[in-house]
């Protein structure tokens, strides 16, 4: 747990110009919500559901941010402003992902199974950007703000719009 700390407190001085000490990053909700999601993910996997659930629901009241224990993410994860981003049971988040404020990463109906999407590694999510289903984020991408996402995004790729258009980096 105090890697993760240790680990959370450079990314978030390294992302957010906005950070003048240790202490500063010891305030942001991306690194509380995320302690609370490591404690809660490991007792889901043990199949601990309803306590699970229970540290989840709290970290979701103290933060802003809702991420189910089910979840899995990977490092360097940063939520900027963490208001509002939901992150879904069987949403998968690679390595060295952003998220802006009021993101979803959600499901599409009451189906069973892979129902949320798959965030790959490098990839930059904008403010208020909904991503629905099980559909990929490819790597190196970037999801515009307010960008509602219905479709696979290729590696390399933009989005933007709604629904949301996709190009190629390069």
């Amino acid at each position: 747990m105090i890697k993760l700390i240790k680990e959370q407190i450079k990314l978030i001085k390294e992302k957010d110009p906005a950070v003048n000490s240790i202490f500063e990053a010891l305030l942001y909700p991306s690194l509380k919500v995320q302690i609370y999601y490591k404690i809660s993910h490991c007792l889901y996997l043990k199949k601990h559901y309803f306590i699970a659930r229970l540290i989840s629901e709290k970290a979701k009241r103290k933060t802003g941010i809702e991420i189910h224990p089910g979840a899995k993410i990977g490092k360097n994860l940063f939520i900027d402003h963490g208001i509002g981003v939901v992150i879904g049971e069987t949403t998968e988040i690679g390595n060295n992902v952003v998220l802006y404020q009021g993101v979803t990463l959600g499901g599409t109906g009451k189906e069973k199974g892979k129902r949320h999407p798959t965030i790959e590694n490098n990839v930059m999510i904008g403010a208020g950007t909904v991503i629905l289903g099980d559909i990929s984020v490819g790597d190196n991408s970037i999801i515009v703000a307010n960008a509602v996402v219905i479709h696979n995004v290729p590696e390399n790729s933009f989005a933007v719009g709604v629904p949301a258009v996709i190009k190629k980096l390069w």
